[in-house]
């Protein structure tokens, strides 16, 4: 299993982010994924630069860590054709590290452009048609597209990395995984589901040379003091536990602290590892390698709190997590 470093745009400005990640890299992390949101969760979080600019400055000032957008929402705030031109440029931009993360989007985010938010049938519909785009559009020469959602007039990248850029979708469930296994390179998940990677794994049969990347995510509260980790987490991280439905719904971060203000902080402290016990988080990824996913990506909870956790990343948590995974 491979572990990666989660540069979340809603906890940290954009220069502290470009910083972590050239830490991330030193630190001894495989790969780096950034969030790419318009609006934090919450109001405590405070920060929400846009992504592709931060990744641009990322790509400069790392050299070997793989790195991918986890996940950017190709139907509403930006036209599938746009983002395969960005994906494109960032693929060459990173001398070929660059992966596109896609995912059907949250209405926090993309309510912005003023267009309502979808039903999620609609949701899945819209980023079928994004992913056949962006898939016809890495392939060269002229598109042209006309859909239920979204039309293509004579689009071209004239600008194409010489390594494909791989396209990752973020999926839930079955009807998720027969969509998107076929045309997308690797799977994004947010829970420890051995079904989704056994259902991946099949549709996937006899596609490509290699076995498809299956990647999710862990977030971590580490910190000397289990109490303040405990009290950051409850703060910044309760809406994780909310479960995606209830994620992709909600508006704007006053819903998302109305619908977790009952959450205590051991409710939380139930469901992320917090403090600077090395098992507590390795047996919080246990359930990933298990299941069958290929990387997992930690996130450190608290932006102000991200150097501390490097530190750790170097000298415990890599080498435990590495030594307990197999592969």
């Amino acid at each position: 299993m491979r572990f990666g470093y989660t540069l979340l745009c809603e906890q940290t400005g954009p220069r502290d982010l470009v910083r972590y990640a050239a830490a991330a890299e030193r630190a001894g992390f495989d790969f780096e994924v950034m969030s790419d949101h318009h609006s934090p969760w919450l109001d405590e979080q405070d920060h929400s630069p846009y992504a592709w600019s931060v990744l641009g400055a990322v790509g400069e000032v790392t050299e070997r860590v793989d790195l991918m957008t986890f996940v950017t929402c190709p139907t509403m705030r930006y036209h599938p054709a746009v983002v395969a031109q960005k994906a494109a440029t960032m693929q060459i931009l990173s001398g070929g590290r660059f992966t596109l993360g896609l995912g059907a989007g949250e209405n926090l985010n993309e309510h912005v452009v003023g267009q309502g938010w979808p039903p999620v049938n609609v949701r899945h519909e819209m980023l079928g048609e994004a992913v056949q785009i962006i898939a016809e559009l890495f392939d060269g020469g002229y598109t042209n597209f006309a859909g239920s959602h979204f039309r293509v007039d004579s689009a071209k990248l004239w600008d194409l990395p010489e390594r494909r850029t791989p396209i990752g979708v973020a999926v839930s469930g079955p009807q998720g995984v027969r969509r998107f296994a076929p045309v997308a390179d690797a799977m994004i998940a947010v829970e420890p589901k051995a079904e989704l990677c056994r259902a991946w794994d099949a549709e996937r049969s006899g596609i490509g040379e290699e076995p498809s990347r299956k990647l999710a995510q862990l977030p971590v509260s580490w910190d000397s003091d289990r109490s303040a980790a405990v009290r950051r987490a409850r703060e910044q991280f309760r809406w994780f536990g909310l479960g995606w439905k209830a994620n992709a719904e909600l508006p704007g971060t006053a819903a998302f602290a109305a619908a977790t203000q009952f959450v205590t902080e051991d409710d939380v402290a139930n469901g992320i590892p917090c403090g600077d016990d090395v098992e507590a988080v390795v047996k919080a990824a246990q359930p990933f390698w298990e299941a069958g996913f290929t990387d997992l990506a930690l996130v450190q909870v608290g932006g102000e709190h991200q150097d501390g956790f490097l530190d750790a990343a170097t000298s415990r948590l890599l080498p435990a997590l590495r030594e307990a995974a197999p592969g």
